[in-house]
């Protein structure tokens, strides 16, 4: 084989070195085969163009030519020209699938499945990083320069990759460029010509062959084999050296992500999550990350907690830098928590899966104590687990035993402000946020008195009442400007929810930070709960002294609002508003108290001892005080005029949304009956199930089809196997309904629906099922509907020809007008 030749195949072989460290990027491998049977390909036409000889321009352009042509084969066949030439179809295909490969980058999780745009990427850029690799090594003879593409390459692998592509990819791309260098200096020294030999017996013998490099064919002297050797071990030690020796940031064969040692303290500093939250919210499969086993009797408020990003520069929110230490025994209480809130003691055993690595560790929190074996190091402030030199989740065993705080409404609207040091630290703001999020908090919480009550107003505006829509495919951001843009287009997911709310909080002077985990997961028929990929969640915590950090819900149709933190319903006293103060009764007097608008001698009637002077009535005049006599004092008929009236209004006004709800849910119920008709009976029993669910906690998703809904709801509300299959069967019907040409009818809808009922009270607490059933959530139609009206009306008095007269009159008569 020629230098050239053995120089071509050396460059090939580089390039697939530096391309395996896109392997873990993309399940399966298969687009690594094709890559490689069309760079050696490309390369062969490559070797036989220098062979001709062609000038170099030529030989790279017919190189070029030659891969359009097998990519055309390749991916727009049926396309092209005969198969192989590109025509304007096959241009067209050709952007189509780049177009879908960019935005299925974007949207996938690593491993990301190997779609026809994302397979079409990988080969294109194999053979673009395979040519320019080709023209520099062997056409123009320059094999160091030839090391930028193929570092080109390798780095946007590992900067895709999660934690880096790892130390042995690098390596094989290292050696596929030493490889080649190696190559190259062979083929410069064949070129050499004669050398001098070292000394020895017939060193100078003519026709011995000693001391000669002639060609390929002979054989290479002492000096030559010494330089190759020198040469390799010095490059070899210049690419492995580097990577092995420790730096400021960490070798690449040590640990990526934290600076800590064995023993003593250390910091740590995470990689942001976000970009992999994402994808792990739009991959296609729906893997299990964890499953885990726990002793909670209600596990709607058992996230699983992996971080908590408590900096915000303006650019994004991220973790910051923390002392860690060695994993105590236990681990302290959580600050800000008093010895007068409910506590739960609960422990949890979990499993995570095989292909599950990451530096963090998922918790329940605040947990109390980890059973774990490994190198873990804890980090006090944020109470999260990060692994130490390399350590990660891949396939661990371990328990955790966790707290429950279960705070009261009352106890977090009367909580005190926080340390000074912690308001300080959790309320800062970049000075480049937009003034539209500081206004928009103060406009949403307006007239909220506790910090509690602007809380838990927040939260209702993003979840429920301020039209904001969920939307994974949304371009993730987590800077100042990506906060206005989502607080304008309203729609986005937890990501945008979670760290809107939190700035917001922030600029009311709320210490808040967002925590990234896991939502509780789905219950498994042996005991278990399963957590997978699309249970990946953001959410803010907001921190409220005696309580702790607490965990908020603004993200609509994702996990659990917790008890505390309910929506307000019609009816019900606003959550954050401060008892009402009883007034100070005065002693009752022996007379009649004078009432300063009669005059001397007079009485206002109805007056009695014990009522008040309020009552309606005219003043009596009072007979003089020598023997004459007053007129009788009658207090029951105030009480039958003022206070039972009262009394009975405020009795309507509580039990108003559960009497809308009651007669609500007849009306649907005998409407989806066998006398009903069939479309609106069917619907009407779908509308029904759906608040029933929001009753017992599970917002509406309006967004999702019925089949996605029901599961949903089936996922949230814990539906056993028979109440689950009527809520299917209910799907099902509505799906009929409303996409089928010709529907057929469904019997037992509302049998059904109260199958659906009852296994969601089943499944619900005692709280929950009381709040169901005195307060439903679902009654808030109620204020919408009356809003509406209300609304309605107003318009048509303005527009209304009295009222616009009466403004006509008025502004003839404002002094300004008459002085005109």
């Amino acid at each position: 084989m020629s230098g050239r030749a053995r120089l071509a195949v050396c460059a090939a072989v580089a390039t697939l070195c530096a391309a395996g460290a896109m392997l873990p990027l993309v399940d399966p491998f298969t687009w690594m085969v094709e890559a490689a049977i069309l760079l050696a390909l490309m390369s062969a036409v490559g070797a036989a163009a220098r062979r001709v000889p062609l000038a170099g321009p030529l030989t790279i352009g017919l190189q070029a030519l030659a891969a359009v042509l097998l990519m055309t084969l390749l991916f727009a066949r049926n396309e092209a020209v005969f198969g192989l030439l590109p025509g304007p179809d096959a241009l067209a295909e050709f952007g189509r699938l780049l177009q879908d490969g960019v935005h299925d980058v974007g949207r996938y999780a690593i491993p990301a499945p190997l779609t026809p745009g994302i397979r079409l990427l990988l080969v294109l850029g194999v053979l673009v990083i395979g040519l320019a690799v080709d023209a520099l090594a062997v056409t123009y003879r320059s094999a160091a320069p030839a090391g930028l593409p193929l570092l080109a390459l390798y780095s946007v692998a590992a900067g895709l990759s999660q934690g880096g592509a790892g130390w042995l990819l690098f390596l094989i791309a290292a050696a596929g460029y030493l490889l080649l260098l190696l190559a190259e200096g062979r083929d410069r020294l064949s070129q050499w010509g004669r050398v001098f030999g070292g000394p020895g017996a017939g060193a100078d013998r003519p026709g011995s062959g000693r001391g000669f490099a002639a060609g390929t064919d002979a054989p290479a002297s002492a000096p030559v084999r010494t330089g190759r050797r020198i040469g390799a071990m010095a490059l070899g030690l210049a690419v492995v050296v580097p990577a092995v020796l420790p730096s400021l940031g960490g070798g690449l064969l040590g640990t990526s992500g934290n600076g800590t040692g064995p023993g003593g303290g250390g910091t740590i500093s995470a990689v942001n999550p976000l970009v992999s939250l994402q994808d792990s919210l739009n991959q296609p499969e729906d893997k299990e990350v964890l499953n885990y086993r726990t002793t909670a009797s209600d596990t709607r408020d058992l996230y699983l907690r992996i971080v908590a990003l408590d900096q915000f520069d303006g650019t994004t929110w991220k973790p910051s830098e923390r002392t860690v230490t060695d994993v105590p025994e236990r681990l302290p209480r959580p600050p800000g928590l008093s010895s007068a809130v409910d506590l739960n003691r609960i422990n949890t055993s979990i499993s995570t899966a095989g292909w599950y690595a990451q530096n963090w560790l998922p918790l329940p929190y605040p947990a109390s104590k980890v059973d774990i074996s490994g190198r873990w190091r804890f980090e006090p402030q944020g109470r999260t687990l990060v692994g130490d030199r390399g350590q990660n989740t891949h396939g661990l065993q371990y328990q955790v035993e966790s707290l429950q705080v279960r705070p009261t409404s009352g106890q977090l609207a009367a909580a005190p402000a926080p340390p000074a040091g912690l308001l300080r630290e959790y309320t800062k703001v970049p000075d480049s946020l937009p003034s539209v999020v500081r206004t928009t908090a103060r406009r949403v919480t307006r007239g909220a008195p506790t910090t509690y009550a602007k809380a838990v107003k927040l939260q209702d505006w993003f979840a429920l009442n301020g039209g904001f829509s969920y939307n994974t495919d949304v371009r993730a951001g987590s800077g100042s400007e990506a906060i206005a843009r989502f607080l304008r287009q309203k729609e986005g997911f937890c990501v945008h929810f979670s760290f809107s709310m939190a700035a917001m909080a922030r600029t009311l002077g709320i210490p808040a930070r967002v925590a990234v985990g896991f939502t509780p997961g789905t219950k498994q028929p042996d005991g278990t709960t399963s957590v997978g990929l699309k249970d990946a969640h953001a959410w803010p915590e907001l921190y409220f002294q005696g309580i702790g950090w607490t965990r908020f819900e603004p993200t609509p149709s994702r996990g659990s609002i917790p008890d505390y933190a309910y929506p307000d319903t019609p009816g019900a006293a606003d959550p954050g508003s401060p008892d009402p103060v009883p007034s100070r009764s005065a002693a009752p007097s022996e007379g009649p108290s004078a009432d300063p608008s009669c005059g001397p001698g007079e009485q206002r009637s109805g007056a009695g001892s014990g009522a008040g002077s309020g009552s309606g009535g005219g003043c009596l005049t009072l007979p003089a005080q020598n023997g004459g006599t007053r007129p009788p004092e009658d207090g029951s008929s105030f009480w039958a005029a003022g206070i039972a009236p009262a009394a009975l209004l405020v009795l309507l006004l509580a039990t108003a949304p559960l009497l809308w709800r009651l007669r609500t849910r007849a009306g649907r119920l005998a409407e989806a009956g066998p006398d009903g008709d069939v479309p609106a009976g069917t619907l009407a029993a779908w509308r029904e199930l759906q608040d029933t669910a929001w009753d017992f906690g599970i917002l509406p998703d309006e967004s999702l089809t019925p089949r996605k809904a029901v599961a949903r709801i089936i996922r949230l509300g814990e539906l056993q196997p028979e109440p689950a299959a009527a809520a299917r069967r209910v799907a099902a019907a509505v799906e009929q309904t409303l996409y089928s040409p010709q529907p057929l009818p469904v019997s037992g809808l509302a049998a059904e629906v109260r199958q659906v009922r009852a296994g969601l009270r089943d499944g619900a607490t005692r709280g929950l099922r009381l709040r169901a059933q005195l307060a439903p959530r679902s009654a808030a139609r109620l204020r919408w509907a009356w809003s509406a009206r209300w609304t309605a009306w107003l318009l048509r008095c303005r527009d209304s020809r009295p009222v616009a007269s009466v403004r006509r009159v008025a502004a003839a008569l404002r002094p300004g007008r008459q002085r005109a």
